[in-house]
């Protein structure tokens, strides 16, 4: 069930991103290696479980809501939501499947909903979602008229989930994520419209270096929509935590926004502007139903919410956007 022809079909009549062909699928390959995800055969099998039907209706442009309870029976719905258990923990969304709720522990749409205003208009863009996980965003993106969606993400359980639910909002939607990291993308490859990377750039050794990645994926005038965590405090500032943060080991640069804007200048962005700043709270990332595991609660010092548990300034997210030359 997990498809990529369709994908390799429009990549090779799309001319700009033509020459990614020739390593894409040996990429793809690698990056769903059984050696590599043990449990890559359980995930497959929900996929084959899952059952044939058909919905009455699909909504991506608003919330996502794909069919409803009486396009089912109710042993299909028990079996469907029983097959989707088993790819917990579900991270982002939420999706609305036959009526079954898969509440997320991030209310990904409402990020959505901040970052969203500050897109160029996203009709007949290609675009690339850098780190998207099950995909919650691309198919925002192919709602807001995308005309394909490419998301990457290494981890093949997210894939799985994408799939899951691509099975039933329509496997010829031109909207994929693939296994990869950003270093899989032929350098120089200027063939996006719109590059989104939100909730990655604190987890790479080099920040600027990423920051080289995405603008090489642009083609000239092409949007960039940075999403990641800060800090408050002036230009030059920077906090890299000497251990973890948020419970979190594979984190390393939270820049000032005024550092960060030099940043991606440094980069040879142009047009750079912060156009958001959130702090995330106890209703936007939570334990539920469908992720079991910590949340944001268990990361917060229990006394004091504006600090992790490390004593590092809580989590406060920042939005910017920048122009490729």
């Amino acid at each position: 069930m997990i498809d990529y022809t369709p994908l390799y079909a429009g990549i090779q009549h799309t001319p700009e991103l033509r020459p990614w062909l020739t390593t894409l699928p040996q990429q793809v390959a690698d990056g769903l290696s059984p050696a590599r995800w043990g449990d890559l055969a359980a995930w497959r099998q929900v996929l084959d479980a899952l059952p044939p039907i058909t919905p009455s209706s699909v909504e991506v442009a608003g919330e996502v809501r794909i069919g409803c309870a009486d396009d089912a029976t109710p042993e299909q719905l028990a079996e469907l939501e029983a097959q989707l258990h088993r790819l917990h923990p579900w991270r982002k969304g939420p999706w609305s499947l036959f009526d079954i709720f898969i509440d997320t522990e991030w209310r990904s749409d409402w990020k959505w909903d901040r970052v969203a205003p500050h897109l160029h208009d996203l009709n007949n863009r290609l675009v690339l979602d850098v780190g998207c996980g099950s995909g919650y965003h691309c198919w925002r993106q192919y709602g807001a008229g995308a005309r394909r969606v490419i998301g990457i993400d290494p981890s093949a359980k997210f894939v799985a989930q994408f799939y899951a639910l691509k099975k039933y909002i329509g496997m010829d939607k031109p909207v994929d994520v693939l296994p990869l990291g950003i270093e899989a993308l032929p350098a120089g490859l200027q063939a996006f419209d719109t590059t989104l990377s939100m909730g990655v750039l604190y987890h790479r050794r080099s920040p600027l270096d990423h920051l080289r990645e995405l603008k090489d994926t642009l083609r000239p005038g092409g949007q960039l929509l940075l999403e990641t965590l800060v800090i408050e405090g002036k230009l030059g500032e920077c906090l890299v935590p000497e251990g973890r943060y948020a419970k979190m080991r594979n984190v390393w640069f939270f820049p000032t926004t005024a550092t960060l804007e030099s940043w991606l200048r440094k980069t040879g962005f142009v047009e750079v502007k912060t156009v958001d700043l959130d702090r995330t709270t106890l209703e936007e990332q939570r334990r539920t139903d469908w992720m079991r595991f910590e949340s944001l609660v268990d990361f917060l010092d229990p006394e004091d919410h504006s600090k992790t548990i490390e004593g590092h300034p809580a989590p406060l997210r920042a939005t910017l956007t920048a122009t490729a030359p």
